[in-house]
């Protein structure tokens, strides 16, 4: 079979018809191509989806990116944050575009606080197998990040992301926030119990000040790798309320 006639029987995404952009907000040691599954599925349910790549280098310069992002769009923006997305969308969602949050197995800092404080808070589950920092940079040690980040992802990508890790830098994770979006917008939040980055206690207890509308899932950090269809419903259930 040809490349053409492999395109040609894929399933073609609709036209933009939903009234609502939703714009995608990756974490921290990966990049956008992981909300790939998820961007196909709203795409072709007639979403506008917009992605961002966040250099993840200064908590400053992915706000300003995911700004960039959500001034393109062309409808009322919902914005999706996973993992450290959720500290970025807490900022940039003040912006007056941004109807709704949704956070994904993420962190939601409040005002004057930091993704450190949030990462370190003590919880019965541990923390992430994180590396010191070297050059104002943090990675997850590449042994364990497949078990920790995806074990419930495909091996090889867990262990392809392992080796391709995008270093955190020191600026992003100390920063601390000026704006809680979080506070004055409708707030949804998909809740992965088996997450071994960002503690299901920990998210629980975001997820309650934030007044989230909760849902639990059984599935790693990677959850949008391992359960697309089931973010694209969530993520969609969102947008349907959106206003």
């Amino acid at each position: 079979m040809t490349l053409a006639a492999i395109s040609s029987s894929a399933a073609q995404p609709t036209s933009s018809t939903k009234p609502v952009s939703i714009v995608l907000v990756h974490g921290a040691f990966v990049d956008a191509s992981g909300w790939k599954a998820v961007y196909d599925i709203l795409t072709h349910d007639g979403y506008e989806v917009l992605i961002v790549q966040n250099p993840t280098v200064t908590l400053e310069g992915d706000v300003a990116a995911t700004r960039r992002v959500i001034a393109t769009a062309t409808k009322p923006v919902l914005l999706v944050g996973h993992s450290y997305g959720g500290a970025v969308i807490t900022e940039a969602g003040a912006d007056p575009k941004v109807r709704s949050l949704v956070y994904i197995s993420a962190l939601a800092p409040d005002v004057g606080e930091s993704v450190f404080e949030l990462a370190t808070r003590p919880s019965p589950e541990g923390g992430p197998p994180l590396l010191p920092p070297s050059d104002g940079f943090i990675l997850v040690d590449p042994a364990k990040f497949p078990s920790a980040f995806a074990p419930d992802a495909d091996p090889s990508l867990a262990r392809f992301m392992a080796a391709a890790q995008v270093p955190w830098g020191l600026g992003a994770v100390q920063t601390k926030l000026t704006t809680a979006a979080w506070k004055d917008k409708p707030v949804s939040w998909m809740l992965t119990t088996e997450d071994h980055m960002v503690p299901p206690s920990i998210q629980r207890f975001m997820a309650a000040r934030a007044k989230a509308n909760l849902v639990e899932i059984k599935s790693s950090h990677a959850v949008m790798l391992s359960h697309p269809r089931e973010v694209a419903a969530f993520v969609e259930k969102a947008a349907a309320g959106v206003k």
